[in-house]
């Protein structure tokens, strides 16, 4: 029981993408697609358990949730257009079938994108939207992931974040947006927020903003192949080999972030001679041509930042004057809390531990990261850099009431243990002299 329980975990991490995606196209109906795909999921408990796992998960789960759109259509198809709906729905295709190359088979536009998954992106991404529902609308269909997931990610409130997807959905319903990729002369209208999707969705693959696992291995894999369709459709657009560059410099490193145990591993103590120089070495090709372009982005910036990071031969050889010094070039393009954020440590770790502090006083007092786990345990880190180590268990004390990810969880309470143990040592060290 337990195995098929963990089957269908792991199907709902890799499929749900694929699953809704290929509904939506089908139906038109984004809550439909939604309700069918859950649906799927549940019967896979029941039926997995008794005729055992099949051997493509998610060719099974497509099948299912498409006949399942089929019962309810039919019940509700009082008028032509839901008839026509179904007729859809049971056209003679069979069973699911990505194929050889992973994409789904039907084709029905000139695109030449032959992935449900990049068209629903470019649905999700028409003008028509504001950016943050974009962003939003794609990361819960797309990823699966819930709506105080999203929340957290974009950090507003959950019922704020819902408000966003439901007004997204009805533009799209109301409007008649269509589900497909535009031709080549409306791409840069939507470039910004695919890109912006794709960011997001390997991020939360990269560091998973809740449950037990850091790293969620399928959304990093699923956020890179994307990336590479969009480069190929959009090979002269440097940003979009930039955000190709920066998530195969990131991903580089994915298999040392965390150890054996499950246990998260910092950057300067993960073990480089581990990380895949085949994607460090195609990351920065691709973003030195980028670069040639003469147009300068965030996500040129940000692989650039990361390109310092993953070429250093140690932690120590880390050229941080240079990764402050971009950081600060970012905030020109991206002048977001969460980017000042960054550019505190790496200022921190360029100039000295009480530079960093300063600066993220000043993001505390601004209120803009309230909330944000990683302020406090960026003032934590700093602080623990200077000895204060008092100082540091309070702050690593508040991070851990914000933390919803466990392995994160885990390495803050490894700190904030060391911090009080180092900080006892350091009294009666103190006492003693006295």
């Amino acid at each position: 029981m337990k195995d098929v329980e963990e089957a269908v975990a792991a199907a709902a991490r890799e499929e749900w993408g694929q699953v809704v995606a290929t509904l939506i196209r089908l139906t038109g109906d984004w809550d439909l697609a939604e309700e069918c795909a859950q649906d799927a999921f549940a019967q896979a408990l029941d039926r997995w358990r008794r005729d055992g796992v099949p051997r493509r998960p998610g060719a099974w789960l497509t099948t299912t949730a498409r006949n399942r759109a089929l019962d309810v259509l039919r019940r509700e198809a009082v008028g032509a257009a839901k008839l026509r709906e179904a007729a859809v729905l049971t056209r003679d295709e069979g069973p699911y079938d990505p194929g050889d190359d992973g994409y789904d088979r039907y084709d029905t536009d000139d695109s030449g994108v032959r992935d449900d998954r990049l068209r629903l992106i470019f649905t999700c991404c028409h003008p028509a939207l504001p950016i943050e529902g974009r962003v939003a609308l794609t990361l819960r269909t797309l990823a699966g992931l819930t709506t105080p997931e999203i929340a957290r990610a974009f950090l507003v409130p959950e019922a704020t974040m819902a408000q966003r997807l439901v007004r997204a959905k009805r533009k799209i319903r109301n409007a008649g947006i269509p589900y497909r990729v535009p031709p080549a002369h409306l791409l840069p209208e939507r470039t910004t927020g695919v890109l912006g999707v794709l960011y997001l969705l390997f991020n939360e693959g990269y560091a998973a903003t809740a449950g037990t696992e850091l790293v969620r291995t399928g959304l990093c894999a699923e956020a890179i192949r994307l990336a590479r369709v969009l480069a190929r459709l959009m090979p002269d657009e440097p940003e979009v080999l930039g955000l190709l560059a920066l998530l195969l410099l990131h991903d580089a490193r994915r298999g040392t972030r965390v150890d054996a145990a499950g246990e998260l591993v910092t950057l300067e103590d993960q073990d480089r001679t581990s990380w895949d120089r085949a994607a460090i070495d195609e990351g920065t090709a691709l973003l030195e041509t980028a670069l040639r372009r003469g147009r300068p982005g965030p996500y040129q910036i940000q692989a650039a930042i990361t390109a310092c990071h993953t070429t250093a031969p140690t932690s120590e050889a880390t050229d941080w004057a240079e990764i402050a010094a971009l950081y600060g070039e970012l905030t020109r393009h991206v002048p977001s809390a969460v980017v000042r954020l960054n550019r505190a440590v790496a200022v921190g770790m360029a100039e000295g531990p009480e530079a960093g502090l300063a600066l993220v006083d000043e993001l505390e007092q601004e209120g803009a990261l309230a909330g944000y786990h990683l302020l406090p345990a960026t003032r934590a880190d700093l602080l623990r850099r200077t000895g204060r180590l008092q100082e540091a268990a309070e702050a690593y004390g508040h991070a851990l009431e914000l933390v919803e990810n466990d392995a994160e969880r885990r390495f803050l309470e490894r700190r904030l243990a060391e911090c009080r143990s180092a900080s006892v040592d350091q009294c009666e060290g103190r006492s003693s002299v006295g």
